[in-house]
């Protein structure tokens, strides 16, 4: 028997689309972006967490200037309702694959038990 696995993986993702955590997601984000102001400070902390990352990955430090710089962006998002909820549903985003996550990587974990 021949498994495409991608198929399964395609229905996956059509799957996820239709989860309460996803809508939940999608919920927030759209409201997120109905204030201007607070989606471009959202950006701005989204774009330095990934500059603060890549530099990371590639063996640097952050600079004092880039650490105050992203530490005074995340007090003003700690502030914002509509980006905290955002995050919070992120977070079960995050919780639900990981638990997908876990089953896909089972026969991996058990071949390695022994």
């Amino acid at each position: 028997m021949v498994v495409n696995i991608y198929d399964t993986a395609n229905q996956m993702e059509r799957d996820l689309r239709g989860t309460q955590e996803f809508k939940a997601l999608e919920e927030a984000y759209a409201e997120l972006k109905k204030d201007d102001e607070t989606f471009k400070l959202f950006r701005q902390f989204q774009n330095l967490q990934m500059q603060l990352q890549q530099k990371q990955y590639s063996g640097q430090q952050p600079t004092d200037d880039e650490i105050k710089e992203i530490q005074g962006v995340a007090d003003k998002v700690r502030d914002v309702k509509s980006i905290q909820n955002l995050m919070e549903k992120e977070r079960g985003i995050d919780e639900l694959l990981s638990g997908i996550n876990n089953v896909i990587t089972k026969p991996i974990q058990e071949l390695y038990k022994d």
